[in-house]
């Protein structure tokens, strides 16, 4: 991956790692948006621990743009209220801003990328549709697997720390993703859909 540390010219893009802040939500299958941003963010070897638009953020310069990494600290479902403002300030459109979640709906490790589409479910997503009044704007997500029996708790679910085989394969989900993230950024949705979905 080419990275350069000294981002020049405006932020062009907008990267949205969705999950929860406080030690007891590392490592949960809610948090993994928040894990790529972190691969990202390590491979750059960049802290993303500023303060701003209700998010920790850095600047980077990632496939030829310049690049604003966020990991909102609102909670997962106002995760709206940290995008928005970043938006609006850098006047990035829809179509510019990545967000990376989890996804029940898909096995362990597998990825879907899209350009747009419905929330499925997901309220970091819904809250980001909210207060964007779209949702056309690209998508990275990362398969945690189904709850194993209806009975179970969604919530305890999404919270709980993968295990085994599970672990594994989210891990090199999240390095595929941080990969798809610059991926989409320099060749678009197409291109990235055909080599990671």
């Amino acid at each position: 991956m080419f990275f350069s540390r000294t981002p020049a010219g405006p932020v062009t893009w907008l990267v949205v790692g969705l999950g929860n802040m406080g030690e007891q939500y590392e490592g949960t299958r809610h948090n993994v948006g928040f894990d790529v941003l972190d691969r990202l963010a390590d491979s750059l070897d960049v802290p993303v621990q500023r303060l701003k638009f209700k998010a920790l953020t850095n600047t980077v310069t990632l496939g030829g743009e310049k690049v604003l990494l966020m990991k909102p600290v609102t909670y997962m479902n106002l995760s709206g209220e940290a995008v928005e403002p970043a938006a609006a300030f850098y006047k990035v459109p829809p179509e510019h801003i990545i967000v990376l979640s989890d996804e029940v709906a898909l096995p362990p490790g597998k990825l879907r990328i899209r350009p747009g589409g419905s929330a499925g479910g997901h309220n970091g997503l819904k809250n980001i549709i909210a207060h964007l009044h779209t949702a056309e704007f690209p998508r990275i997500r990362l398969g945690v697997g189904g709850k194993p029996h209806p009975d179970y708790d969604m919530a305890d679910w999404v919270l709980g720390k993968p295990q085994g085989e599970d672990r594994k394969a989210i891990d090199e989900a999240i390095c595929h993703a941080a990969q798809a993230v610059e991926c989409y950024i320099k060749e678009g949705p197409q291109a990235t859909m055909g080599k990671f979905n």
